[in-house]
């Protein structure tokens, strides 16, 4: 993105660059940008786990908090100070979507993909969908009331510019707890440690598995468990806390495939019982 607008003159040395972001892609930035030797300037919620925002000060970035599930605010603030671009998709229609289509031998038929800036499946479905207009784009938003970093509900009028609907084929409700306890499986029965969002994206890829049959599902595990862990997220136990309707099923088939286990359901709601 960064060499892109280099390219077109866009970006001069000395200049300053903004990002609204509830973490990776304002981690990555920061990185690039002290490469360059640009200002970076993060716009993001104030409750962001710790670990993110100090990887960001790290790499010499000035932080912008807003309120917590303010995104819409950071959104406003960032265009005040800066122009959207179309470097974001135009790299994973240069990089991403080229590998997935060769490292699948081109028989990839669903892609599924969180939505945060909406780059990732911007681009990816645009390069997919050129070699193959069959091919299901599938785009993941957290359930009413599910805050998960890196993936957002956006409000019509707040919808990334970049975004364009008619490049997603469905869109995938994904639960708080559906998100967690699949993040927590992959680090545990796996070993691959990632954050809440990849969790987010590898249970709607799950769920998706269950409806159809001989296909090739790629999803995207882009965020790190280590950037989590002052949050408490991996340490929580398995709780018999109520799931969303969307997830519950999810949960069930999980439980019922594990050895020597016994699932009993009631309405009862007392803790004794």
């Amino acid at each position: 993105m960064i060499n892109e607008a280099e390219r077109r003159g866009d970006l001069t040395p000395g200049d300053t660059l903004i990002e609204a972001t509830s973490g990776n892609t304002g981690i990555a930035l920061a990185m690039a940008a002290a490469i360059k030797g640009y200002k970076m300037k993060l716009i993001m919620p104030s409750n962001m786990s710790e670990e993110r925002r100090a990887s960001m000060a790290a790499y010499g970035a000035e932080l912008i908090s807003v309120p917590p599930g303010a995104m819409e605010i950071a959104r406003d603030m960032a265009q005040e100070m800066a122009a959207d671009g179309q470097d974001n998709p135009a790299a994973h229609f240069e990089g991403t979507g080229p590998e997935i289509w060769s490292q699948t031998g081109g028989q990839v038929t669903h892609f599924i993909s969180s939505m945060g800036t909406t780059g990732t499946i911007m681009g990816n479905s645009r390069y997919l969908k050129g070699q193959n207009p069959e091919i299901e784009i599938i785009g993941l938003q957290p359930s009413e009331g599910a805050s998960i970093p890196g993936i957002r509900r956006w409000p019509k009028e707040y919808l990334p510019r970049i975004f364009d609907e008619k490049r997603v084929d469905r869109v995938m409700n994904i639960g708080q707890l559906e998100a967690e306890e699949t993040m927590r499986a992959m680090a545990r029965t796996e070993g691959i440690f990632a954050g809440v969002s990849s969790g987010g994206a590898i249970a709607g890829a799950l769920r998706l598995s269950e409806e159809v049959e001989n296909a090739t599902i790629v999803a995207i595990v882009c965020d790190r468990g280590d950037r989590y862990l002052s949050t408490g997220v991996f340490s929580a136990k398995e709780s018999p806390a109520p799931t969303d309707p969307e997830g519950f099923w999810m949960a069930v088939t999980r439980l019922m495939g594990l050895p020597n286990l016994y699932v009993l359901f009631t309405s009862d709601l007392d803790p004794e019982s």
